[in-house]
């Protein structure tokens, strides 16, 4: 079975979304369904088509979400107790760029968790990558799509 790294909070919120879709999103579905075959010929009926189409989406996404917390491995960055300050999964870490001097904070969550806008990277991201496993002072290349970057890490926070 396939492991689904994931935060305490990333794993709260995949559960309101599974709740919402399958107490809120699926009923208004089935109603807009069957409002749209009370209008007659389905073969020529957008309305229907539109809600069926719905509702695959929905049951789509309930598989994928119930799949995902089925594996889900949660981890909370509070509990870890790592003495030498290593960048482990949920770590917040606080970067100096090299180049520019600009300091950056990240923190590692699991792929559906990831928000850049929030500071949330992926593990599977390049930048993850190169920071499992360093500790504060330590220097990361980063290799991604614009060019191999380095940084600095300043600090390594569990919260």
């Amino acid at each position: 079975m396939t492991k689904f790294p994931m935060t305490v909070h990333g794993a709260a919120r995949l559960k309101t979304e599974l709740h919402r879709l399958k107490t809120v999103d699926r009923p208004a579905v089935i109603m807009a369904i069957a409002e749209a075959r009370s209008h007659g010929d389905l073969s020529e009926n957008a309305d229907y088509d539109a809600a069926k189409e719905r509702q695959g989406f929905i049951e789509g996404r309930i598989a994928e979400i119930e799949h995902k917390l089925a594996g889900a491995q949660v981890i909370d960055p509070v509990a870890i107790d790592d003495d030498e300050g290593r960048v482990v999964f949920g770590a917040t870490v606080v970067l100096t760029d090299a180049e520019s001097g600009d300091n950056v904070t990240y923190q590692i969550v699991g792929d559906d968790e990831a928000d850049i806008k929030h500071g949330k990277v992926s593990v599977s991201s390049p930048i993850a990558r190169a920071l499992i496993g360093k500790a504060e002072g330590d220097t990361a290349e980063v290799r991604a799509p614009g060019g191999v970057r380095e940084y600095e890490i300043r600090s390594v926070r569990y919260l």
